[in-house]
């Protein structure tokens, strides 16, 4: 049992609780699973303890003679570490004797080199003296040079050092003296300038920098190397590096030459500058002249050129990384002097395209719609009423009214399309006009918009649907096309707003177009907003005109004081109004939104409430046309409470428990009268109703109206 619990407790995973467990599950085997034995149990825990003991004490020796053996290891490499760290100080002090003769060695070498520098130095200088005195001497004797080293190719650095030097001790020499000397020595200069320049530029054809630094080294001493760099940039841009897009292989071509530019040329940063400046000022300004030179499109020119700046604005931010100190502004004034002539005159070409596109796109609208814009008379209104007047005075019709079979004369997709034009418009004059231009020039551009929309647009079509709104009282059925204009013409506006409030006020807030920019379109909704407030109000006038008209007309007397009982039902009268009103006022919730919508339904449901108050006090009533006039008012007030007007269906309530004064008997007027919803009215209005009524003069009533006045007066 103690090998097995050994190899139990030195498991990894060992744990108390399942070796417990499975000393239990053994025990219970011993008996059948079925039993238990609790003191067998208890013997097994108290023989597996003993056990434990033992095995613990077994393991406490073992562990006692490990300590011991390790102590005496312990105390053995003690010793030889000991050993080692004394031998490495011996090794140490070696080493430091050593490198002290080492220190003393070099001293006197150095010292021996000093002296022997010392000593060749002078004789250098005066075997390089006497090698240019005697080059110097060739120049001085009259006739050609002879000497190879200047033809030999292979001599050529040899023969630049050589030339260099009597260059610069010629340019000390007197002028009348040695001016022969001098001009050879000038001649031969630039012979070996030049071909130590055509070397670079072969150098650099087959790629060979190191070729190339080489001879740019050489010629830094000459002066003629600004020629080096402008051979090295001529031919890195000789070939065409975008195709027909000049922008597009700019970028990788500078970071191409600049990390070539950074192995050959002493100073980088001024041979990029230059490399760029020559791009700029020879590419791109050839590219962008050729590009903007047709302006018989004007529209083509503007895209064009607004994407050439765009694109090269762009390019100028990318390419600034090459660009340090106090140039930091040469890529914008390269953009400048590239673009100026043509933004100087941006604004002017832009207004005029503008006002083409909206100018065309009206008059393709018209144009669709086989309609020639007419002329609106300044006193058209004026000789609409009076011909209103007067055909009312002489019932004959003399107005013409023009309707154009419903046609608003107002789209939508109209409004987009000049919307769209402005946009472009204001997007384009952010980008090319000046900041201090800037808010000037999208006012004019705003001027251009609100005229063409608002006004050619908007304001026309509102002066036609004007014109087209019936006369009132008019005696045939009036055709209603006013909402729908109304409706359109606010989508427009609502358009407008958008447009103005993502692309104008932007870019004028905080500066002294603002308040102009506000101004001006205030001034042309206005005018846009009174339009729209008339037609309505003559759409109202023109609709319950032609109800009282109707129901003048076709209201028969019989209908409320029949001679003889009938069935209680809504006059046809009523049923015809109903019906014409019912889809007017469908309309209208259709058509008006927001707030507009409540007022105009308001408005609607008043003068609804005053024709019908007004049409039912010409008659007279008995009992079976008193029932009659309710059917009626509850068709009125049924339709009325499509409106969702408080106040409209507290007027039609108040009418329909007016019309019940005329139903009920004569005493029971009193109680009726001092009802919730009379009871508030003023006496005559509730006397006038009574009136009405057929047996109005019997004595009966009249006592019982005395009653109601006695009442009504306290």
């Amino acid at each position: 049992m103690l090998s097995q619990y050994v190899e139990e407790l030195e498991q990894d995973s060992f744990e108390v609780e399942e070796f417990i467990e499975r000393l239990c599950w053994r025990t219970n085997n011993e008996i059948g699973s079925d039993q238990f034995d609790p003191d067998l149990l208890y013997e097994t825990f108290v023989e597996t303890i003993k056990d434990m003991k033992i095995l613990q004490e077994r393991q406490q020796r073992k562990c006692d003679k490990l300590e011991e053996a390790l102590k005496e290891e312990q105390t053995l490499f003690v010793k030889a570490i000991d050993k080692f760290v004394n031998k490495h100080q011996v090794s140490v002090d070696y080493f430091h004797q050593l490198d002290e003769k080492i220190n003393s060695v070099a001293g006197k070498v150095i010292h021996l080199g000093e002296q022997l520098q010392n000593v060749n130095m002078p004789r250098s200088r005066a075997v390089e003296a006497q090698l240019l005195l005697n080059h110097m001497a060739e120049f001085l004797t009259p006739g050609p040079i002879v000497n190879d080293i200047y033809s030999d190719k292979s001599k050529l650095y040899e023969a630049a050092d050589i030339i260099q030097k009597l260059f610069q001790i010629s340019q000390d020499l007197p002028a009348q003296r040695f001016a022969n000397a001098k001009k050879k020595i000038e001649s031969k200069y630039d012979d070996v300038e030049m071909q130590l320049i055509e070397e670079f530029a072969t150098a650099q054809k087959m790629e060979n920098i190191e070729r190339m630094k080489e001879l740019s080294d050489i010629l830094s001493q000459f002066k003629g190397y600004t020629q080096v760099i402008d051979v090295y940039i001529e031919q890195s841009q000789a070939t065409t590096y975008g195709g027909r897009d000049v922008f597009e292989g700019i970028v990788p071509l500078c970071h191409k030459h600049y990390k070539i530019i950074q192995q050959v040329f002493n100073a980088p940063d001024k041979v990029i500058s230059k490399f760029i400046l020559n791009i700029y000022q020879l590419k791109i300004n050839q590219f962008v002249q050729t590009k903007l030179d047709d302006r018989k499109d004007e529209n083509k020119y503007l895209k064009t050129l607004s994407e050439l700046y765009s694109r090269t604005m762009k390019l100028s931010a990318e390419l600034q990384e090459f660009f340090k100190g106090s140039e930091d502004d040469l890529l914008q004034k390269l953009t400048a002097n590239i673009f100026d002539r043509h933004l100087a005159t941006y604004i002017e070409v832009e207004s005029r395209t503008l006002d083409a596109k909206c100018q065309g796109e009206l008059k393709k609208f018209y144009e669709n719609k086989n309609h020639q814009k007419k002329q609106i008379e300044r006193f058209q209104e004026l000789r609409r009423d009076m011909q209103a007047l007067i055909g009312s005075r002489a019932n004959i019709n003399i107005a013409q009214i023009e309707d154009y079979g419903g046609e608003t004369f107002l789209s939508e997709e109209l409004a987009i399309n000049l919307l769209q034009q402005s946009s472009h418009a204001f997007e384009r004059c952010c980008l090319l006009s000046k900041e201090n231009d800037l808010p000037r020039n999208v006012l004019k551009l705003t001027d251009t918009l609100l005229r063409y929309l608002l006004h050619e647009h908007c304001d026309y079509a509102l002066d036609l649907g004007l014109q087209a709104i019936p006369i009132a009282e008019c005696k045939s059925v009036p055709q209603i096309y006013f909402f729908d204009v109304a409706q359109k013409c606010n989508a427009i506006v609502h358009l407008l707003e958008k447009t103005y409030n993502a692309s104008v006020i932007p870019n004028v807030v905080g500066t002294p177009q603002y308040t102009d920019c506000i101004q001006k379109k205030r001034s042309y909704l206005e005018t846009v907003e009174n339009k729209i407030e008339t037609g309505l109000e003559r759409t109202l006038n023109a609709i319950f005109g032609w109800v009282k008209t109707y129901l003048s007309s076709e209201q028969k007397k019989s209908d409320f004081k029949p001679d003889t009982d009938v069935d209680t039902v809504a006059s046809n009268a009523c049923l015809a109004v109903v019906q014409y009103l019912n889809p007017l006022i469908g309309l209208i919730q259709k058509t008006i939104d927001g707030e507009n919508l409540s007022a105009v339904l308001t408005e609607f449901g008043i003068r609804y409430h005053r024709v019908i108050f007004e049409h039912l006090q010409q008659f007279q009533y008995n009992t079976a046309g008193a029932m009659c006039a309710i059917c009626d008012v509850n068709e009125y007030r049924k339709s009325a409470r499509v409106l969702q007007s408080p106040l409209v269906t507290q007027l039609f309530d108040v009418l329909h428990a007016l019309c019940n004064l005329l139903l009920v008997k004569h005493e029971n007027l009193q109680e009726v009268c001092g009802g919730e919803t009379l009871n508030y009215l003023d006496k005559s209005v509730v006397m006038n109703f009574i009136q009405l009524r057929s047996d109005y003069k019997t004595i009966k009533i009249s006592n019982s109206l005395k009653g109601i006045s006695d009442q009504r007066m306290v």
